[in-house]
């Protein structure tokens, strides 16, 4: 089994804090780490020269996508790869200390018709006060399906179907797209043992109504027309459970533009959160 790592970023400080717990962990590495730098403008290396990786030394390659979003990001990614399985991870979450063990026996035993495995996710939480309204919604990818902070595919599905599509310019709702297309290609995804943590990042007090309110519609591609989705936000749904309640009454509804869904969605603010 061969496995390779895609890292789509914006040089976030967290991409360093990442490859640092990687390369401290025990189990096998991944044959390659492709780190592809979605800044439009960068102003500074992803990787400062003579910096030391400890094991993964050798296995990094930064690839230029030009901003183009995070779907484009991991096309160019998995495109590069040779290997089996390509695993993506977002370039903010912290993994477990165990981490690649698990990653291994999550991926070792699975034959087709599963073509993608997707790592938990545990949101931190404060102690001691209420969480905000952001951090609620931010916890809420703790039950979000299909979401490509920790998932990994199988590089003969993702050539299959063609990968992420790519006039999904931000990071919102690129992997459940994808997802839906696995599915209905009569591939399974199934849930792994691994585990990253995803922290909440500082955001604005007007961050979640951004972020829904962009939802719709963007850079010319309609995601309910994409998707088959109902016009949830037009209907004032601003929480992910009652956009997957709406998305299934549509489907039920209409039966238009897609075949019928048999699994559930779930769409959440994947990498904008």
């Amino acid at each position: 089994m061969t496995v390779d790592l895609v890292i789509p970023t914006i040089g976030r400080r967290s991409l360093l804090d990442l490859l640092c717990a990687l390369g401290e962990q025990p189990g096998p590495l991944p044959d390659n780490i492709y780190l592809v730098d979605d800044r439009r403008h960068p102003d500074r290396p992803l990787i400062e020269r003579g910096l030391d990786v400890g094991r993964l030394n050798g296995r990094l390659h930064v690839l230029p996508s030009g901003g183009r979003g995070p779907a484009a990001a991991r096309n160019a990614g998995w495109k590069m790869s040779r290997a089996e399985w390509v695993v993506f991870l977002d370039d903010d979450v912290c993994p477990a200390g165990d981490w690649l063990e698990q990653l291994d026996i999550d991926l070792a035993g699975i034959n087709l018709p599963v073509a993608a495995s997707q790592g938990q996710l545990r949101v931190p939480l404060p102690n001691g006060r209420p969480p905000t309204d952001w951090e609620r919604n931010v916890a809420g990818l703790e039950g979000a399906r299909w979401i490509t902070a920790d998932m990994a595919y199988r590089r003969s599905v993702l050539e299959e179907l063609g990968g992420f599509d790519e006039r999904f310019k931000r990071a919102f709702r690129e992997d459940a797209e994808l997802a839906l297309r696995v599915t209905q290609g009569g591939y399974r995804i199934v849930d792994g043992s691994r585990c990253v943590e995803h922290p909440v990042r500082p955001a604005s007090p007007w961050i979640s109504v951004r972020a829904q309110a962009g939802g719709v519609q963007r850079d010319g591609v309609d995601c309910r027309e994409t998707l088959g989705e109902p016009h949830a936000c037009d209907r004032g749904i601003d929480t992910e459970a009652g956009q997957s309640r709406a998305l299934d009454r549509g489907d039920r509804a209409s039966g238009q533009r897609r075949e019928r869904l048999t699994t559930q969605v779930e769409f959440v603010l994947t990498r904008e959160l």
